[in-house]
């Protein structure tokens, strides 16, 4: 590279026109023999010891003011050349690699499709086993009323779900009537009065949603976690339907050698009621670690609706102006059940440990891909 500044005699159009032509012949000479650009860059355009910053110090000093306006002219044009030259490489490397996107002959650039999650994929599982029995899906709201969430389904005012150990609470809900004040639901079970308080017999439907209580984690428990909850109202509704539905789902969900019995229980919105166990699929029934050596997996509740249950409706339904006797329980029975989505998944994929399913960890994720 040509480090002498060259001496510029005169400042007419025709000397600043060959001086300037034959820097730029300079530059392009050095072009195509680049091979490093940030040399080059240095070279021409360093903000110290750039060749450009010392021609223009050196030629602006002695020239007259009329000369100012047309040096300035030629110095941007000269600058631009050399910005031209710099750009050049840059663009061939861009060609070259665009060439290379769309080579045929290359293994295309994969990408691995999302999935959805675990919990989701048991979730839907679920419920298609119940839309093949004739059951449609509804949803409701996180944030629910106590009406809804326990005063409807006959818990009376000192059960102890109503705590604030057990149920989380919206806040500043002190001065609100007792059955309006608001908390995070703590089943699905909310969404069954709504929509019989909406909708007359029959009903046929299955609920899952997320739920919320105030539960310390551990590998079992989750303060957040999901339930599929179902509901069933029509005349001649027995506990052996109840008994046949269940047995049904749990042979379609875990396989057709899967055996269920039923032992009673309590909940305050059914009348039976009943837990529902399965004979251990990891063992055959025969009794292992998992199924703590009986033979037998605890899976969901059950029973028969509650006519309190029933009557709670009906007073709602008044209150809308709507039929009173749509829910007469000389005339109509029903059946409710609730399974928890993370114990299913947990079971389906051998999985400890229940935090695995909210951490986030794609490396366990990527197993369900």
């Amino acid at each position: 590279m040509n480090d002498t500044i060259p001496q510029l005699r005169a400042y007419d159009e025709a000397t600043l026109e060959a001086a300037f032509a034959t820097l730029i012949e300079e530059v392009r000479s050095e072009t195509s023999l680049l091979q490093d650009p940030e040399s080059f860059r240095l070279h021409w355009l360093g903000r110290k010891q750039g060749r450009l910053k010392l021609i223009s110090e050196a030629w602006l000093k002695s020239a007259p003011p009329e000369a100012r306006k047309p040096l300035g002219i030629q110095f941007n044009r000269l600058k631009q050349e050399i910005e031209a030259a710099l750009e050049a490489p840059a663009a061939a490397d861009s060609a070259a690699h665009t060439e290379q996107g769309i080579d045929i002959t290359l293994p295309g650039t994969q990408r691995a499709p999302g999935i959805a999650h675990p919990l989701l994929k048991t979730m839907e599982q679920i419920v298609q086993v119940f839309h093949n029995l004739g059951y449609s899906t509804n949803l409701g709201p996180q944030v629910e009323s106590d009406f809804y969430n326990f005063e409807a389904l006959n818990f009376p005012p000192n059960h102890p779900a109503r705590d604030t150990q057990d149920t989380l609470v919206i806040a500043n809900q002190q001065n609100r009537p007792s059955r309006d004040r608001l908390l995070m639901r703590t089943h699905t079970s909310p969404v069954q009065i709504r929509t019989m308080v909406a909708q007359a017999p029959p009903i046929r439907i299955v609920i899952p949603g997320k739920v919320h209580r105030n539960d310390a984690a551990d590998a079992t428990h989750s303060p957040i976690f999901h339930q599929v909850e179902g509901l069933c109202v029509d005349t001649n509704i027995t506990f052996s339907d109840l008994k046949g539905t269940l047995d049904h789902a749990m042979k379609a969900l875990f396989g057709s050698d899967v055996k269920t019995r039923f032992f009673p229980s309590f909940f305050p919105f059914t009348e039976p009621s009943a837990d529902v166990q399965i004979s251990c699929i990891f063992c055959g029934g025969k009794g292992c670690r998992k199924c703590k050596h009986s033979g037998w997996i605890e899976l969901l509740g059950c029973g028969m609706v509650d006519p309190a249950v029933f009557a709670a409706v009906t007073k709602e339904r008044r209150k809308l102006g709507l039929d009173d006797d749509a829910y007469d329980p000389n005339r109509i029975t029903g059946f409710a059940f609730g399974m928890g989505v993370e114990r299913i998944a947990m079971i389906q994929h051998g999985i400890s440990d229940i935090g695995h399913f909210f951490s986030g960890d794609m490396r366990f994720l990527e197993q369900f891909a």
